[in-house]
C-alpha cells in the first residue's frame, strides 16, 4: 500500500513510533508528510518522554528585605569534614578544607553485600569573551523573545536539541552575578547555591548561602538581590535546599533552619547535631541532615519530628541526598551508604567507593554521582552496580573520555556530525586536578566543580568529558548547579559565575 494513501489518523499512529530524527527526514519527502511530521501531538509525546515541559513566561517575582554584613575573609572550607586515614594514599596529608578531628581508625568495617585561570579552548570549544559585571547577563531575559500563547512542541524539542549542542560544543558566555565587593552582595565566601523556580509564577531565581551568615535570593534577569534571610544563623551557612516554598539551611553553628518563603521567616530551628551541619536535603515527606559529628538525622513533615539517627559512618558525613524513599550518604571514611528512609536500615554499603574521602554526592534513583578528594567523580547505578569513573583504578579500565565538542546533532535533520569520526580513538583528557567539592546530576549531563578552579561537564551515560570550563573563578569552587540553559558556580573568591549556553536563543517557553 502506498503510505501516501493512508488516512491521517493511521499515518500519525505510524509516525508516533519514529524517533525525532526520522520525523525530520519524513518532513522532506512531501508536503503531506511534512504536515504529518510537524503534527504537535507527535512532538508533544517526544518532549514528555524527555520531561521537557512548555511554560508561559511569567512576570511576577517575590521581593524581600535587603541587608549586608561585613566580615573578614577566611580561606578555610568549613563545609568539609574530616577524612579517614589511608595508608596507601599518595596525596600529601595537608589537604586544605578538611577539618582536624580524631577518627576511629580501628573500628572494624561493617559487613555489606589564587591567580586567575585562563579559559581552556579545544578545537570545537567556543568561549565568548568573558566580562566582569555585577548583574546576570541580559540574555537570561531572552531578548527578542515573543510571547508564545499556544505550546509549540516541535519548537520546544528543537530548542532543547540546540541547547544540548551548545553544551556539547562548549559554547557559552560567562558572566559574574556577583564579584567581591559588589553592592548588596555577600561579604565573604559563598558555600552553597541552588536554582529555584517558583511554581506559582514560573519565575526562576538563585539562592546562595555564605560565610557571612546570610542567605540571598537573586533575580536572574536583573542580577539584583531581592531577598536576604538572616538573623538566625550564628555562623557560616554551609548548605541550602529549596523546594515547594520552603528553604532549609545548614550551618557550622550546628543548626538546621527551615524558612517559609511566602512568610519570609524562619518557622523551625533544629539543634540536634553536635558539630557543624554540612548538608541538608528534603522532599515531600522528610528532611535529612548530616554533620561532622558523623551522623545522619531524619525528620518527618509537617512538624519535623525526629525520625532516625543513622550513625554507621566512621568520619564526618560530608553530604547526603534523598530520592525515591532512599537516602545516600558519603563520608570522609571513603564509603557510600544507601539507606531505607522509612526504616533507617542500611540497604547497602560501598566501602572504599573512592580512594580518599568523599566530598559530594547527588542522587536520582537509581543513579548516584559522587566526587572525592581523590580528584575523581564516579557514577553508579545502585540497581545494577554498573557505572563509570574518571579514575582508571576504579574498574581497571581507562576513563571514557570523548573529544570536546563531539556528538553534535543537526537540528534540521537529526544526524550526528561525529559519526564519521566515531571509530577514531578519543584524545586523553585530564580529570580534575584537586578535590571535587560539588557534583550535580542531570538527565543527559553531569557537572562537577573543584578546588582546581574549574567546572567540568560530563556525558551522564558514558562519562565522556563534554566541556572544560575555566577562567571564571580565581579560587576553589564550592558549589555548582545547572539546568537546560546554564551552569552556576560559586566559591571562596566570592564570585557567582553564570556559564550561559542559551546566548541568543529564545528560551522563555522552556520550563526550568
Amino acid at each position: 500500500m502506498n503510505p501516501q494513501l493512508l488516512p491521517p489518523e493511521i499515518a500519525l499512529h505510524v509516525f508516533s513510533y519514529l524517533p525525532y530524527q526520522s520525523l525530520l527526514t519524513c518532513a522532506l519527502v512531501s508536503r503531506r508528510w511534512r504536515t504529518l511530521a510537524d503534527d504537535q501531538s507527535l512532538w508533544k509525546s517526544l518532549c514528555l518522554s524527555r520531561k521537557w515541559e512548555w511554560r508561559v513566561p511569567a512576570q511576577a517575582s517575590l521581593l524581600g528585605p535587603e541587608h549586608t554584613r561585613s566580615e573578614e575573609v577566611d580561606l578555610d572550607d568549613e563545609g568539609m569534614g574530616d577524612e579517614e586515614d589511608s595508608s596507601d594514599d599518595d596525596t600529601p596529608a595537608d589537604d586544605s578544607g578538611f577539618a582536624s578531628m580524631d577518627v576511629d581508625v580501628d573500628t572494624p568495617l561493617p559487613s555489606s553485600s589564587s591567580s586567575a585561570v585562563l579559559p581552556v579552548a579545544g578545537p570545537s570549544h567556543q568561549v565568548r569573551s568573558s566580562r566582569t559585571r555585577h548583574s546576570a547577563p541580559s540574555v537570561l531575559q531572552s531578548p527578542a523573545a515573543t510571547p508564545h500563547l499556544k505550546p509549540h512542541y516541535k519548537l520546544l524539542h528543537q530548542t532543547h536539541v540546540h541547547l544540548r549542542n551548545r553544551f556539547t560544543a562548549g559554547s557559552y558566555t560567562l558572566s559574574n552575578l556577583q564579584t567581591r565587593g559588589a553592592p548588596n552582595s555577600h561579604s565573604n565566601t559563598i558555600y552553597c547555591l541552588q536554582l529555584y523556580t517558583y511554581p506559582e509564577t514560573g519565575t526562576q531565581v538563585l539562592f546562595t548561602g555564605s560565610k557571612d551568615r546570610t542567605i540571598r535570593e537573586w533575580d536572574l534577569s536583573t542580577g539584583s538581590v531581592i531577598r536576604v534571610l538572616d538573623g538566625v544563623h550564628e555562623s557560616s551557612v554551609l548548605s541550602i535546599c529549596v523546594y515547594r516554598g520552603l528553604l532549609a539551611s545548614a550551618s557550622s553553628d550546628r543548626r538546621v533552619v527551615v524558612w517559609d518563603l511566602a512568610k519570609n521567616e524562619a518557622i523551625k530551628v533544629i539543634r540536634d547535631h553536635e558539630d557543624s551541619v554540612l548538608c541538608v536535603r528534603f522532599d515531600d515527606r522528610r528532611l535529612v541532615s548530616c554533620s561532622k559529628d558523623r551522623t545522619v538525622r531524619t525528620y518527618l513533615f509537617p512538624d519535623l519530628k525526629r525520625q532516625h539517627i543513622l550513625n554507621a559512618h566512621r568520619a564526618a558525613v560530608n553530604a547526603v541526598a534523598i530520592s525515591n524513599n532512599q537516602i545516600v550518604s558519603v563520608s570522609g571514611d571513603r564509603s557510600l551508604r544507601l539507606w531505607d528512609a522509612e526504616t533507617g536500615a542500611v540497604i547497602r554499603t560501598f566501602e572504599n567507593h573512592h580512594r580518599r574521602g568523599i566530598a559530594s554526592v547527588d542522587f536520582r534513583h537509581p543513579f548516584v554521582l559522587s566526587g572525592s578528594s581523590d580528584k575523581h567523580i564516579r557514577l553508579l547505578d545502585v540497581s545494577t552496580l554498573q557505572g563509570w569513573s574518571t579514575s582508571p583504578s576504579a574498574d581497571n579500565k581507562p576513563p571514557v573520555v570523548a573529544e570536546l565538542g563531539s556528538g553534535v546533532v543537526c537540528e534540521a535533520c537529526g544526524s550526528n556530525t561525529s559519526a564519521a569520526a566515531a571509530s577514531q580513538p578519543p584524545p586523553r583528557r585530564r580529570a580534575h586536578e584537586d578535590l571535587v567539592r560539588s557534583v550535580a546530576l542531570g538527565s543527559e549531563f553531569v557537572v562537577s566543580g573543584s578546588y582546581d578552579f574549574t567546572v567540568k561537564v560530563w556525558d551522564r551515560q558514558t562519562g565522556a568529558l563534554v566541556a572544560d570550563l575555566a577562567g571564571g573563578h580565581t579560587g576553589r569552587i564550592f558549589c555548582v548547579g545547572f539546568d537546560y540553559t546554564k551552569i552556576v558556580s560559586c566559591g571562596e573568591d566570592q564570585r557567582i559565575c553564570i556559564w550561559d549556553f542559551s546566548h541568543g536563543i529564545d528560551t522563555s517557553f522552556i520550563k526550568l
